[in-house]
This record gives C-alpha cells, sequence and structure tokens, in this order.
C-alpha cells in the first residue's frame, strides 16, 4: 500500500490527521537536518497503521515536505 504524506517540520506538537483515504498530513517536532524529521515521520506512519517502523519505506520526497511511502499491505 502506498501512502502519501505533507510534512510540518519544528513543530509545537506532533500530530498525524487523515486528510483523504492514503494521505495524511504530519507534523513532527523534529527539524529536517540530518533525516531526524524522516525518521519521526516512519515511526509514526507505522503507528498509525499498527506495523512494525521496518517495515515503512521513503519511495519518493526524501528531501521534500511532500513524500510517498510504502506500507505492507
Amino acid at each position: 500500500m502506498y501512502v502519501r504524506v505533507k510534512v510540518k517540520t519544528k513543530s509545537r506538537q506532533e500530530q498525524v490527521t487523515l486528510i483523504a483515504p492514503n494521505r495524511l498530513s504530519i507534523a513532527v517536532k523534529e527539524p529536517a537536518q540530518f533525516h531526524l524529521a524522516n525518521r519521526r515521520v516512519v515511526e509514526l506512519v507505522a503507528a498509525y497503521y499498527r506495523v512494525a517502523p521496518a517495515a515503512v519505506r521513503i519511495i519518493s520526497g526524501h528531501h521534500s515536505p511532500t513524500k510517498l511511502l510504502s506500507l505492507p499491505d
């Protein structure tokens, strides 16, 4: 399954919001430096869909606020 994610970094509160089926808006406290925000996004998406963080992969958008993630079906 593929999920599109819009990420906002350096937020005061972490939040995961369902926008549409397979589309999420995520706010994380971490900055976009050193891939800290990407790691936290993977952890939050894994918790949201109740899968292991190792099963979530960033397919595209490593350096962009809009990302495409892959999850197991």
